[in-house]
């Protein structure tokens, strides 16, 4: 689904880091080594529809990498 964040992420949390996030192996294949952390957050978004709603986010990030796979979880509003 395609989407642009339009505000700050809030809330965010970590959900798993290295070994405990089930895609490592795959991440660390397609963006290279790191610390990788999968993160959680709600953040205003902007809908493919045009449809702007708050919504969890979930991605991938990792120090010198930046943030990867970038996904709505679920729409809050």
């Amino acid at each position: 689904m395609y989407f642009d964040i339009i505000d700050e992420i809030e809330e965010i949390e970590t959900i798993a880091v290295g070994g405990r996030i089930h895609d490592i192996m795959k991440i660390c294949k397609q963006y290279g080594p790191g610390r990788w952390r999968k993160l959680k957050g709600v953040a205003k978004v902007r809908l493919q529809n045009g449809r702007i709603c708050k919504a969890e986010v979930h991605w991938y990030e990792a120090h010198g990498i930046g943030r990867k796979k970038m996904k709505i979880k679920r729409i809050l509003d």
